[in-house]
């Protein structure tokens, strides 16, 4: 299926595909929006902050015909979930691929306007609803598919069905590894339920490795920014251009199966040239699909059609 070689560089002509991606003002979403534009995508910059994602807007080469365009999305936020869904289904007629990439890490315990635990709205219930909302458009595209990014953190976690705000018992890391857990739960069950359907969508799974984003400097507390940060990074992190690849590769290799996860391919599944990767039994569980499925129609209030 794929060359351990693979890079960015073999990524084949977009001209005329239209990609929405999440967090695209810095990190994997800024690099995954790079490469995409240097085959002449059309990119939707789905970002918290429109300033910020105007500026790297700007700084994105666009000379191979590739057209951006910025739009606020933050995902904690259900309402603005909506406002988003509601603009590019005014605006757009079809959606060729949608990259689930945002994400927060390690805050302090913090509740979403609508009640839910920062990182699990964030990360995991904000991408459900927005991929529930934009599934018409999905289906219009030409080889659509969603491309949900987990984490190597998945494999050390557990669906938090019981307490998932945190009120009895939170910890910065244990609810980002839930999340990302979240993540590959939805996308594994996503394709499930495509698959069983015969949906034209596909649904794929990506992982960056241990890769120098914003996001470990970000974590708000000061221990974690210290060890993923000032430590980790330094020491393991690859650069966040080929920490990208997975994700570029799920969202442009026209060989890649549904319900695939796709990592990089070096020791420890840290760095490396995309390779597909093995999911957790957690992940891939009947039940854990289903109750996570049932749990997040119900909060977001987003059925799939």
């Amino acid at each position: 299926m794929t060359d351990d070689r693979w890079t960015a560089d073999r990524i084949s002509d977009l001209t005329g595909r239209t990609f929405v991606v999440t967090g695209a003002a810095g990190g994997l979403g800024l690099a995954t929006t790079r490469a995409l534009a240097a085959r002449g995508a059309r990119v939707v910059l789905a970002v918290r902050d429109e300033e910020k994602g105007h500026r790297a807007a700007a700084a994105v080469d666009t000379g191979a015909g590739a057209e951006l365009e910025v739009r606020r999305l933050d995902l904690a936020d259900l309402d603005s979930v909506r406002e988003f869904a509601d603009g590019m289904r005014a605006d757009h007629r079809r959606i060729d691929v949608l990259v689930n990439n945002a994400g927060v890490m390690a805050p302090p315990r913090t509740l979403s306007p609508q009640g839910h635990e920062v990182q699990f709205a964030t990360n995991h219930l904000g991408h459900f609803a927005l991929t529930g909302l934009l599934f018409d458009l999905l289906l219009a595209g030409r080889d659509p598919r969603v491309v949900t990014v987990t984490s190597v953190n998945h494999r050390r976690a557990r669906l938090n069905f019981a307490d998932p705000t945190g009120e009895r018992r939170y910890s910065p890391m244990g609810f980002y590894n839930s999340s990302k857990l979240a993540n590959a739960v939805f996308g594994h069950e996503l394709h499930r339920r495509l698959s069983a359907t015969a949906s034209p969508v596909r649904s794929i799974l990506a992982h960056p490795g241990y890769t120098a984003t914003g996001l470990q400097a970000a974590a708000t507390t000061a221990m974690w920014r210290f060890l993923l940060g000032r430590v980790g990074n330094p020491l393991l992190a690859q650069p966040v251009e080929r920490g990208a690849w997975p994700q570029l590769f799920a969202a442009t290799d026209p060989a890649v199966p549904s319900g695939r996860l796709i990592g990089p391919g070096g020791p420890g599944e840290l760095r490396g040239h995309p390779a597909p990767v093995a999911l957790s039994a957690a992940a891939t569980d009947p039940e854990n699909g289903r109750r996570l499925w049932e749990l997040s129609e119900q909060v977001t209030g987003v059925r799939f059609g």
